[in-house]
């Protein structure tokens, strides 16, 4: 059986990983629970996980969301022994 670790963020990119990122501005008439909905469905359908959230003084907020780029190594010239 392999034994598996957790590896956290600094490992992720420690071992050469990048993020990318998207801000969203969420503007003041959207109430809480659409701007929740609104962030779970990015969560759940892109693969985006919440970085940072920031609120400014009119009730703006501007929501920085993040995900791992994942970068697949071609196997059709590798040796199949």
């Amino acid at each position: 059986m392999a034994e598996r670790t957790t590896a956290g963020r600094g490992d992720f990119l420690s071992r050469g990983g990048q993020y990318e990122y998207r801000t969203l501005t969420i503007p003041r008439t959207t109430d809480g629970n659409d701007a929740r909905r609104m962030l779970t469905y990015e969560a759940e359908y892109g693969r985006w996980e919440l970085a940072r959230t920031r609120m400014y003084v009119g009730g703006e907020r501007r929501v920085l969301l993040r995900r791992k780029i994942i970068r697949v190594q071609s196997t059709l010239g590798a040796d199949l022994d």
